[in-house]
This record gives structure tokens, sequence and C-alpha cells, in this order.
């Protein structure tokens, strides 16, 4: 029923007019296809990315709320214990050996780590030479502030893989456990996806681990209402930007199948805002191997309706069965696929299915999976029939946004104006959402879709990118100087 529900609405985003009472003649496809066609030829990379700032899209479902804070997002906050829940922070500013030589540098309390972030109530168990390493945030200076900004992001060119999956989290440290800052973050990115008319957000969060000032543990519940209670709030009815929850768990971890059981039983319970399940972490560790989970999820499938999965799969240099095994799991969406490319049996099954992958072109370029965008395989999947749409991962560890995703695929692979509405149709129509929701908002980006076509057409003017972020203005200079 679902899968005749998906190929519906794909039908409906593209057949116009908007409704049986809308009898206003409406715009061919094939005349906006051919305007951007010759749009494509004259364009400068500015006017390029001008366009697709200002093209509605679907939708990012392939977003990891903490990542997705920009390193200026991260200190307002934290620097903020007014609008913080009253925590205040300290960084780690002169690595000492306090501890010795042999301690654990990949734990979570890493002694030679600098900007390592703890909170308050961390800094007084410290011993007296610990707490020496640690400066208060906001006595950092200029050139330590912009250390600990630049810490949080890949800026530089040796930094990859492991730099981000060995330090970028440790350093976040307890910000990571503050349910303020959470929400901040999420509504930060909600204003930022108005900006660029993206209508839906699907990001992955834990409701577990987080900590009031004291110490003491802040309960899932609480933290959930947290999160609606945002969402509700004026600030984010304002950018109009439809918001929903999965939960991750990390594929590697000793208690990842506990966890799963967890989120399983949190999501059957809060189906209106939480509706999916991610398993994260790196996939070149083998403790986390899909299979793991396949006697659990058929025990919980036994006990209640199913969880929605879309699960990190292909995310990987070698050839491997990942994504088979996680589509034997029951994922509906696999997150990257970057390497099925190299598993033929199991991409020929996905042409024409219900299977959607999330591509993440930055993401696979910095962390090193993909040498050059060229070399991406995102256009073979597209053009074969496999579903796919753009996402942006760690957005704020990237330092880009989806329009940036949007503009690489259209100057590297020469997208057609029918696949960037199939890449926008698809965030929606593979969306977790309910049946009601998915086809209330194919309704609105259709409609916003067509007054997009009505202004092209009629010459009407596109306001320039008013900020690029740091990525796009690296990658593609010309974007953000002329």
């Amino acid at each position: 029923m679902l899968n005749h529900i998906k190929a519906l609405a794909c039908l409906l985003i593209l057949s116009l007019p908007a409704s049986a009472a809308d009898t206003t003649p409406s715009v061919s496809a094939s005349t906006m296809s051919e305007w951007f066609n010759a749009f494509k030829q004259r364009a400068t990379p500015a006017q390029m990315y001008n366009f697709l700032h200002a093209m509605p899209k679907g939708g990012d479902i392939h977003h990891h709320l903490s990542g997705a804070g920009m390193s200026e997002w991260w200190w307002d906050i934290a620097t903020n214990s007014k609008q913080n829940g009253g925590y205040t922070y300290y960084t780690k500013t002169a690595p000492t050996l306090c501890n010795g030589y042999g301690t654990n540098e990949f734990g979570i309390n890493p002694q030679l780590l600098m900007f390592h972030t703890i909170s308050a109530f961390t800094y007084e168990q410290l011993s007296t030479c610990e707490k020496n390493n640690y400066t208060l945030l906001t006595n950092l200076g200029k050139t330590q502030k912009q250390a600990f900004l630049n810490s949080i992001r890949l800026d530089k060119p040796h930094e990859g893989r492991d730099e981000f999956f060995q330090t970028h989290w440790q350093r976040l440290g307890d910000m990571l456990l503050n349910p303020h800052i959470q929400t901040y973050l999420l509504l930060e990115n909600m204003k930022a996806y108005q900006q660029e008319n993206v209508l839906y957000l699907e990001t992955q969060l834990q409701v577990t681990d987080m900590r009031f000032p004291d110490g003491s543990p802040y309960s899932p519940q609480a933290f959930a209402e947290l999160l609606i209670d945002m969402l509700k709030s004026d600030a984010a009815q304002k950018t109009n930007v439809e918001v929903r929850f999965q939960i991750h768990i990390v594929r590697f971890l000793p208690n990842a199948t506990q966890q799963l059981e967890e989120a399983w039983k949190f999501v059957d319970g809060h189906r209106d805002y939480f509706v999916g399940i991610n398993f994260v972490g790196r996939e070149d560790n083998d403790k986390g191997y899909p299979l793991r989970f396949l006697s659990t999820l058929r025990k919980l499938r036994a006990q209640s309706p199913p969880v929605s999965l879309s699960v990190h799969a292909g995310e990987s240099d070698e050839p491997n069965t990942h994504i088979k095994d996680t589509l034997l799991l029951g994922a509906d969406r696999i997150g990257h696929g970057y390497n099925l490319i190299e598993d033929p049996d199991t991409l020929l099954m996905m042409r024409n299915s219900p299977y959607l992958v999330e591509i993440n072109l930055i993401s696979n370029l910095l962390l090193e999976y993909a040498e050059s965008i060229n070399e991406h395989p995102f256009p073979e999947y597209l053009r074969t029939g496999v579903p796919v749409t753009l996402s942006t991962d760690d957005r704020g560890m990237w330092s880009s946004n989806l329009t940036d995703e949007y503009y690489l695929a259209v100057s590297h692979f020469n997208l057609s104006w029918d696949e960037l509405v199939e890449l926008n149709t698809n965030a929606i129509v593979h969306s977790f959402m309910s049946d009601e929701d998915r086809e209330t908002l194919l309704l609105r980006l259709k409609k916003e879709t067509q007054g997009f076509i009505d202004n092209r057409l009629n010459n009407t003017p596109i306001a320039d990118v008013q900020q690029h972020y740091t990525f796009i203005c690296s990658y593609a200079p010309a974007v953000c100087s002329e």
C-alpha cells in the first residue's frame, strides 16, 4: 500500500493544474525544460546558484542534527547561559600530560585533544592540573575563538575521514548532552532552510543521555517535549519548514541492540513526530555489520507495527554486501549508498524499486570516499531508475547547505529540469511522514514549484544570495565572487 501511495504521490506532483477547482492554464513541463536548458548555457556560476537557491526544494532527509550546527551557532548558544538552560562551558586550550603517558586518546576524555569542550559540572570534577588545561569559553581570545570555531568543521586540506570520525564529535563533548543546545540547532537549521525554500527536514538525533547543568539525567520524554514545544513556537512556525525525527543508534557499540530496542519502543510511542530509526557509525568497523540487528528487528516487528528504517550503508571504499543486507533488515532508504555501484545484483534490484538512496555529494568528497565529484555514482543511479534524492549529512561540519549539493549536481552532471523536479519530489515521496502529511506537503511543493516556474518564464528577477557558506566559496569561488 505504501508503495502504491508513493507512486500516486509522484504522479500528483508532476500533474497540473493544482486542483480541479483551478482552471488557470499551466505551463507545460516541456516549456520549463526548454527554458532551463537555455538558462544553463548562459548562466554564470552565481546566477545558477541563485536559481537553485530560490528553487523550492522537497526536503533534506539525511541530516544529523548535532553535525548540522554551524560553528558560529555552537558558539552563540554555548556562551549564552540565559538561553542554553543555565549551562557554562570550558574548552581545552593547553594540553598537559596531567595523567601521564598512555591515556586513551580515542575515548570520551582525550588528554591531548585541543578544544575538547566540557560543562562546568565536569570541570569541577577535574584535578587542578587538568583544570589548568581548560579555559572558560567566554574568556577565549580572538585567535583562540577562531581556532575553536575551525575545530568543529573540516576546513583544511589535510583534514578528512579520520579527523571527522575521531575528533569532531569528541571536541563537542558535553555540548552534545544539552537538550537546549539541540533545540537551538534545530531552530537555526529551520531558519536557514526557510531561506533556501526547503519544505521538509527529517533529522537524526538521540533522545537519551541528555543532562541538566548539575549532571543529573534529563529523561527522553522531557527532551522530546522540549523539541516539540520548540516546533510549535512562533519562531519555528514562521519558518514554514515541516520537521520529523529519526532516532539514531551507534551501530558498533556493545549495547547497540539494546539501543535499538529502546529506540523502537520510543518511536512506537511517539509516532506523530518520531518517524524512524537509523544506524550510524563507521562502516569499516565490522562490529556494526547490518545482519547483527536482524534477529532483534524480527522480534520487534512481531511485537508492534513496523518502524521505518533509513540506514547508513555503502559509505565505504571497498565492495561489500552491506546494502543488500540492510534491505534484508527491512530498510526503506539507504544512506549514502556510495558503493552500490560495486554490487551489480543489488543495483539491478533497486532499479525502479521503492528503495531510495540518500545521496550526500559533499560528505562523500570531504570524507574521501570520492576522489572527485565527477567519479561519484549518483548520475548512474539517477539515470538508471534507482530512486535518489540529495541531502546534506553533517552540513555544519562541511559549512555547506542543500543548495550547494544541488549546485554540484547540476554543474558536474548537467541535470535537467525534470531531474531536479524528481529529486525534490523524491525527498517527500520517500519521507517517513504519515500519508496525510505527505500528501499535504506534496501539494504545497507542487504549488510552490508552479509559482517558481511562472516567475522564471515571466523573467521575474531572482535575488542574489546574501550568505554563502565556506564550502561553496572554496570549491567554486566564482559563485561567491561575482
